[in-house]
C-alpha cells in the first residue's frame, strides 16, 4: 500500500452474532494482542472479552462520536500501539459503526487488516434456500413510512434477492410494506435471533408475512434479517421501447432513463428499470 506505515495497523475483527463460541482463533489471538480495542458498547464487548479471558483498554466508537474516536485511534497507531476494531455483533462497518474510523486510519497512512468472520446477512443467506444468482444487501430501510416505501419501490425491480436488517419495533411495518409493494409470489425469508437460543428461520410468500408475524407475539422479538427473492421473469420489451431505453441510457442514469422511457412509451417503469439494469451490467 502506498503511504502506509508498516509497523502499525488497525485490525478490523468480526465478532459473534450471539453465540460467543462463534469466534475465530485468529480473532482471539488478535484481541489478546491488542492494547486498545475500539467497540460500539464497552459493556457488551467486555462480556465477550471476559468470556475468553482477554484484558485490554476499551474505547467506545458509536454513531455519535465516530469522528472524534477515529482521531484517538490514529493517535494510538502513531504511538505504535496495537489497535483492534469490533462492533457489538458481526462485522464492523456493515450497518454498524466503523467505516469512518477505517477511512480516517487509511487517510493517516496506516494499514487496515480485516479479519473475516460472522455476518448476519451472509449467515441468513446461507440458510435461506434461495437460488438467486445475485443478492443486494440494502441494510436498514428508512424509519419514516414514506421514505421506506419509496426505497422498497426503487429496489423492487432489481434482478437480485434483497437483504434487509430490521429492528423488532419496526418489523411489522416493514413486512407490511414489503407485502404491499412487491409481487405476492416472491419468497420472504425471516431470520431472527441468529445463533441465539430462540433462532428462527422461516420462508413464505411475501404476501403471507404480515399474518405470520401477527399470529405469535414471539415472532416479533429479536433482531431480524429479511430476505426477499428476486422479481419474477417478465416478457421482454418490444423493439421500439428497447431502442428508446438504450438511447436514454447513453445519456442518463438508470433511474432517470427508465422513468423517462416509461413516460415516452407507456411501458411499465419497473420493467424498464429492470431491463436498464441488465443493459448496464453487460
Amino acid at each position: 500500500m502506498e503511504n502506509t506505515n508498516t509497523t502499525s495497523a488497525l485490525y478490523v475483527v468480526a465478532t459473534p452474532l450471539g453465540n460467543l463460541d462463534d469466534i475465530t482463533l485468529r480473532a482471539l489471538a488478535t484481541l489478546r494482542g491488542a492494547e486498545l480495542i475500539a467497540c460500539e458498547d464497552t459493556r457488551h464487548t467486555r462480556h465477550l472479552l471476559d468470556r475468553h479471558g482477554i484484558r485490554a483498554q476499551l474505547l467506545a466508537v458509536h454513531e455519535h462520536n465516530e469522528s472524534a474516536a477515529a482521531e484517538k485511534l490514529v493517535a494510538a497507531l502513531r504511538e505504535g500501539r496495537r489497535v483492534a476494531l469490533v462492533s457489538d455483533a458481526g462485522t464492523p462497518g456493515i450497518s454498524d459503526p466503523g467505516a469512518r474510523a477505517v477511512a480516517a486510519v487509511r487517510a493517516a497512512g496506516f494499514a487496515v487488516v480485516p479479519l473475516p468472520g460472522p455476518s448476519a446477512a451472509v449467515t441468513a443467506l446461507s440458510a435461506s434456500g434461495l437460488a438467486d444468482a445475485r443478492y443486494l444487501f440494502a441494510g436498514f430501510l428508512p424509519t419514516k413510512a414514506t421514505a421506506r416505501r419509496a426505497a422498497i419501490e426503487e429496489l423492487a425491480a432489481v434482478p437480485a434477492a434483497l437483504v434487509f436488517y430490521e429492528a423488532p419495533h419496526r418489523i411489522e411495518e416493514t413486512v407490511a410494506d414489503l407485502a404491499a409493494l412487491l409481487e405476492p409470489g416472491r419468497t420472504l425469508v425471516v431470520a431472527r435471533e441468529l445463533t441465539k437460543l430462540f433462532e428462527q428461520i422461516v420462508a413464505m410468500p411475501v404476501a403471507e408475512g404480515p399474518a405470520w408475524l401477527a399470529a405469535d407475539a414471539n415472532r416479533r422479538r429479536g433482531e431480524f434479517v429479511l430476505i426477499v427473492s428476486g422479481p419474477p421473469p417478465r416478457e421482454g420489451l418490444d423493439t421500439a421501447t428497447e431502442r428508446v431505453l438504450k438511447t436514454l441510457l447513453a445519456e442518463l442514469p438508470v433511474k432517470q432513463a427508465a422513468k423517462l422511457a416509461a413516460e415516452i412509451t407507456g411501458a411499465a417503469k419497473n420493467d424498464l428499470y429492470r431491463r436498464a439494469l441488465e443493459l448496464k451490467a453487460v
